[in-house]
């Protein structure tokens, strides 16, 4: 016949493994649900706050010591005006031009093809960003 251990009193060598895993569990998921929640928020006022215009870079050609010339695309609400801002900059990194294009045309989407004036020769060129601006 074999014996028949009897569980250990209730409360009298402290908590069990099992509980101790299950504190630290509930721990780590709430502080991951507040992440979770805090990422939801910002995303959410970000998502709100951002301008309604999006442009990107096609390309950009150095013509002279004097010019360059960009090619942008250009997403933006129907009857919204845009302005873009282009900076191109010089080897040594010194901006040598810097212009805001005000972009009003009544498409959505679309392709603008921009000079830029500058006063020294351009390595690269920028887009910094387009924003919507109010109309009048």
């Amino acid at each position: 016949m074999a014996a028949q251990r009897e569980a250990l009193p209730e409360g009298r060598y402290g908590r069990s493994a099992d509980e101790r895993a299950d504190r630290k569990l509930k721990i780590i998921g709430g502080v991951l649900g507040a992440v979770l929640l805090g990422f939801v928020g910002w995303s959410a006022v970000h998502y709100i706050t951002t301008s309604d215009v999006s442009g990107q870079l096609i390309r950009s050609k150095t013509v002279s010591d004097t010019s360059v010339q960009a090619v942008l695309e250009i997403r933006k609400g129907k009857g919204d005006k845009a302005v873009c801002t282009l900076r191109s900059r010089a080897n040594d990194g010194s901006e040598v031009s810097r212009l805001d294009v005000t972009l009003d045309r009544p498409e959505e989407h679309f392709t603008e093809f921009v000079t830029l004036r500058t006063t020294a020769r351009a390595r690269f060129t920028d887009l910094e960003g387009c924003r919507t601006v109010k109309s009048g």
